[in-house]
């Protein structure tokens, strides 16, 4: 469309100004948000989903060695190991939640410790693949996708 009167003159800063000063974009993809009710336990992909029949938990791949957290603030219930030798770590949380962690090695925590969200409790074990197992259960034992939790 062409306009009937001729378009204001541009108002244009010369070259060799400075620009006004403006405040720096926030890194969106740094942010996290805050409504998810859990931390991721460890850094990794998932590469196996909950199934209430076959896999009641979700299994996060990991360099050995990297860190595991406490997934909220709580109370370490037990610290044991599997048949197979991989360490467990179970935490117990407000709302008669419970966080079971497979595949630990070298725990920093001890029975009964009190643990804060995102707090480190130990490393992901050696394995081929090294990964940490993750489940959320209540105190009666019922199994809950974790990512319900983690979202």
């Amino acid at each position: 469309p062409s306009a009937k009167k001729p378009l204001p003159d541009e108002k244009t800063e010369a070259s060799g100004t400075k620009p006004k000063d403006t405040p720096a974009s926030p890194d969106l993809g740094a942010e996290k948000t805050t409504s998810a009710k859990m931390v991721m336990p460890a850094a990794g992909k998932i590469i196996r989903g909950y199934d209430r029949k076959s896999n009641q938990g979700i299994d996060i791949a990991a360099p050995a060695g990297t860190a595991v957290k406490a997934a909220e603030a709580g109370t370490v219930s037990v610290i044991s190991a599997d048949t197979n030798g991989k360490g467990i770590v179970i935490i117990r949380h407000a709302g008669d939640l419970l966080t079971v962690y497979v595949g630990v090695s070298g725990a920093t925590v001890a029975k009964g410790a009190k643990v804060t969200r995102g707090q480190a409790i130990g490393k992901v074990a050696a394995g081929d693949p090294a990964f940490l197992h993750f489940e959320v259960r209540n105190t009666s034992k019922e199994s809950f996708d974790p990512m319900t939790y983690l979202q």
